[in-house]
């Protein structure tokens, strides 16, 4: 579905057309730390996902969904994230 581009007659202001014009000189610095960890969340968002069914004791499920509420995740999320973390053994606490 092609959309049509809601900023072709954009009018700049004075100041918005100064950010404009200078935009391309500006650098963003980049470490190759925040490089990596980027890229790592690319590639864990295009793995296949796939559905599983697992059975969790209630007491269980409710301290996932508190702990998920509490970092402002969906559930499903964060236990996917814990799941993930445990397989590849992280040694951080990064959601990914």
């Amino acid at each position: 579905m092609i959309t049509k581009n809601p900023f072709k007659n954009l009018k700049l202001d004075d100041y918005e057309q100064e950010i404009e014009t200078n935009l391309p000189d500006i650098e963003l610095e980049q470490d190759e730390k925040t490089a990596t960890k980027f890229a790592q969340y690319a590639n864990y968002t295009l793995e296949k996902k796939r559905n599983i069914n697992i059975r969790l004791p209630e007491k269980t499920l409710i301290r996932l969904k508190t702990q998920a509420a509490n970092l402002g995740l969906p559930y499903q999320t964060y236990i996917s994230s814990i799941l993930h973390q445990a397989v590849h053994k992280t040694k951080n606490n990064n959601v990914f």
